[in-house]
């Protein structure tokens, strides 16, 4: 795996005639970078994704990968797919195969790979979301979050540069939650650059490095503190503020947080409370 900058430009993007899911919207996903989709339901996020993964062709704009146009032709298809892998929020529409390890060496397969290139990727793809136990599970035994993250190891066997996960950790329990997440880190370590869309601001405010809004058929870009922070961005896009960033505002108004950046999630916060009450250093 290598690293290489995904982006949208300008993208107009719908499923209906006349009917714009997204107009004029642009994305850039840096290398390397953790980046969070959000926007509420029939936004655009999933057409979003579909358009960067090459599986919809938007009706104007570009994908481009290092700069370099996607081409919507079989082979530009095929070009794009080694380097971008969508995995959809329901991992049933995407496994199929009898068993675990069958599953995720179908991709390689396909790509024509020899035989000990397609088991190192299998191997691969199942330890770094930690499910080489199943291997040899039918797919079907698995519980709902084994699912979702043998449907990643599904793409990840393919060794993309950037992986695009259409809501991760919907349905889950917060076990599986900490799996799952820990299962991103492990990708990201190896080499991914991973790109999410969520309803959980508070998740997407804890991880990413940068978030993105899918609002009024556009996309707003920057730090997850500054746009989850921003109450008429949210407003506009049906989100809530995160909870990390309310509390910390009303504690800093008490006078028990210091300046500068709000804490992000529970652990920052606790650790940038004063040992003593009302004495901040």
């Amino acid at each position: 795996m290598s690293h290489r900058t995904l982006a949208a430009h300008a993208l107009i993007a719908g499923y209906e005639r006349g009917r714009r899911v997204l107009d004029g919207a642009s994305l850039t996903v840096p290398a390397g970078r953790r980046v969070a989709i959000l926007g509420a339901n029939g936004s655009g996020k999933t057409t979003l994704l579909r358009c960067l993964s090459g599986a919809l062709k938007p009706s104007s704009g570009a994908v481009t990968v290092d700069d370099v146009p996607l081409e919507h032709s079989r082979r530009g298809l095929r070009a794009h797919r080694q380097e971008v892998q969508l995995v959809l929020q329901d991992p049933d529409d995407q496994l199929f195969s009898a068993s675990v390890a069958q599953d995720v060496s179908f991709g390689p397969i396909n790509l024509g790979l020899a035989e000990d290139e397609v088991r190192d990727r299998v191997a691969e793809a199942l330890r770094l979301l930690a499910v080489d136990a199943l291997a040899d599970r039918p797919t079907h035994q698995l519980s709902y979050g084994e699912r979702k993250r043998v449907a990643i190891a599904g793409a990840v066997a393919m060794r993309p540069c950037v992986l695009l996960l259409d809501e991760p950790t919907a349905g889950l329990d917060p076990s599986a939650v900490a799996e799952a997440l820990a299962a991103l880190t492990r990708l990201q370590g190896a080499g991914s650059t991973v790109v999410m869309s969520t309803h959980d601001v508070d998740l997407a405010l804890a991880w990413a490095d940068e978030v993105a809004v899918v609002v009024d058929r556009a996309v707003v870009q920057g730090p997850p503190e500054v746009l989850l922070g921003d109450d008429d961005l949210l407003a506009r896009a049906r989100l809530d503020r995160p909870w990390a960033l309310t509390v910390g505002a009303r504690l800093r108004e008490l006078g028990l947080l210091s300046g500068g950046p709000l804490p992000r999630d529970a652990a920052a916060l606790l650790a940038a409370l004063p040992e003593r009450p009302g004495v901040v250093a």
